[in-house]
Order: structure tokens, then C-alpha cells, then sequence
């Protein structure tokens, strides 16, 4: 499979599917990078756990002392050739990745009750135990100022949106379609 997109972004909402976005396009030959990585790096040389509580805040200060597109320019300075980029959250980050060529914006998203049942399941250090708590945490992260998690105004800005709300095969092949 031919793409012409050369780089492929991710934003979405928790548990929707970025991650299997990701691991799809990674069997496309398309190499893999992740601004919430950047994020851990830096809760792991402070010797603090990465929590979702952890990663939103430490995120939040690195934009504001960075400036808010600091993750994308990091992960760029290290990108050759084609790859994914994971975890977009903030509209300067998109702006940026937007003045490269050939990039497109995917937007992935599921029904909350499966996101909610996915994050459950996969283990991470999450600050929300149950599906109200799931739906608080995602209307914060949903609008922010322009330093911190503008996932609505991503979703927004998205030049493609997949609902991931059957099979992995059939988001697959929805995957497949855009490429």
C-alpha cells in the first residue's frame, strides 16, 4: 500500500482506538512517535508516575513554558521519512504539524460506554474508576486555553474522523480507505 500522506497525525478521545490507529499504520511503514511520550519522559526525569492527572499537568506546563506546539517541535527535530504522531491535543501542535508536507489529522472516536470499558482494560494509571468520573475527566481535557488540552478544537480541525465502534477489522478497513 502507496500513501500520499508522508505524516499521519492522531488526536481523539481516551480509549478510542489511537493507539491500534497507530500500531496499524506502524505495519504500514510508517515509523512512530508519540507526544504523550514526551510528556513521560519528562514525568520519568522527575521521578513522578505517569498518571493521566500526571500527564495532563506536566503537558499544560511544558506549553506554557515552551510555548503550546513544544511537544509537536520535539518530536519533529526527530522524525525522517514517514511516520504517525500520536496523541495530538492542543491546535498549535496542529498548526505546526500543518506547515509539513504531506500531513493529514486523523480523528478517532468510539461510543464513551466502549471507551470507558477499553481504558479500563488496558491498565494504566487512570484518575477516573468509574464512567461519570470517565465523562468528567474528558470535558476537561475537551477545552482548555491555548496552553493547555484543546481536544474538542482538535477534533474540529481533524481533515478525517474514524468512528471506531465495531472490530478491529472493520477499523481497519476504514484505515485502509483513507490511506
Amino acid at each position: 500500500m502507496t500513501s500520499r500522506y508522508r505524516l499521519i497525525g492522531l488526536t481523539g478521545t481516551n480509549g478510542a482506538g489511537k493507539g491500534e490507529a497507530a500500531a496499524f499504520l506502524k505495519d504500514k511503514g510508517y515509523a512512530y512517535f508519540s507526544l504523550s511520550d514526551e510528556i513521560r519522559e519528562e514525568l520519568s526525569r522527575r521521578g513522578l508516575e505517569p498518571s493521566r492527572d500526571n500527564m495532563i499537568r506536566e503537558g499544560n506546563d511544558l506549553r506554557t513554558r515552551f510555548g503550546a506546539d513544544i511537544l509537536a517541535r520535539r518530536v519533529m527535530a526527530r522524525i525522517e521519512g514517514k511516520a504517525v504522531i500520536d496523541s495530538i491535543r492542543n491546535s498549535q501542535e496542529v498548526a505546526f504539524l500543518r506547515g509539513h508536507e504531506a500531513f493529514i489529522l486523523l480523528a478517532v472516536d468510539a461510543p464513551v460506554e466502549m471507551r470507558f470499558e477499553r481504558v479500563l482494560k488496558r491498565g494504566r494509571v487512570e484518575s477516573a474508576l468509574t464512567i461519570g468520573e470517565f465523562k468528567a475527566k474528558e470535558r476537561e481535557e475537551m477545552q482548555s486555553d491555548s496552553r493547555g488540552q484543546q481536544l474538542q478544537e482538535c477534533l474540529r480541525l481533524a481533515d478525517r474522523n474514524v468512528m471506531n465502534d465495531g472490530t478491529v477489522e472493520e477499523f481497519h478497513r476504514k484505515l485502509e480507505a483513507i490511506l
